[in-house]
């Protein structure tokens, strides 16, 4: 599959996927704005939506906001919790009925998040005529996944230009 300059992009992104991927695998945060970048990739931009968990702390409030004034439309839900202290908090329906709203008015979708959950939303995207890249960490996603979508954009290989690297992580905290 190739990329048009032309083309009309929806960028997708399961926040709280990928924060832990790059939690985990590299011990620090995602740059979004850097990641908003790489997923356009010099296309029209139809919409970036961000979808996010909210847990009542001030520093998610200024994280919100950064994503806004970077360019995505912030879809904010809250943790729920259950008897026993379990919680919860996924946005895997909401992005979906979203993917399933936008079809029709993009040529890619460009799903930022390694969810096997996903798969049969990928395949229902590309039965409609819709090029569906997966953007995510290889390590923490899921192989079906990875082999449904149209392209995979493999995080590992950009991390030097799409983490906040751990020292500056650090010095926030100070």
């Amino acid at each position: 599959m190739k990329i048009h300059h032309e083309q009309r992009v929806g960028i997708l992104v399961d926040v709280q996927n990928l924060y832990y991927s790059a939690k985990n695998l590299y011990g620090t945060r995602v740059n979004f704005d850097q990641l908003l970048s790489l997923s356009l990739n010099e296309r029209k931009l139809i919409r970036a939506i961000a979808y996010v968990i909210s847990a009542d702390n001030h520093e998610e409030v200024k994280f919100f906001d950064f994503l806004k004034n970077v360019g995505f439309e912030v879809r904010q839900k809250e943790l729920q919790s259950y008897w026993g202290g379990k919680s919860k908090g996924d946005w895997d329906v909401g992005i979906t009925v979203d993917a399933v709203k936008l079809a029709e008015k993009l040529d890619v979708i460009a799903l930022v998040t390694g969810d096997g959950d996903f798969t049969p939303l990928v395949e229902y995207l590309q039965f409609r005529g819709v090029m569906v890249e997966v953007i995510s960490f290889s390590k923490t996603t899921s192989t079906r996944l990875i082999e449904q979508a149209d392209i995979f954009v493999d995080l590992d290989q950009y991390a030097g230009s799409i983490l906040l690297e751990a020292r500056k992580e650090e010095e926030r905290k100070d």
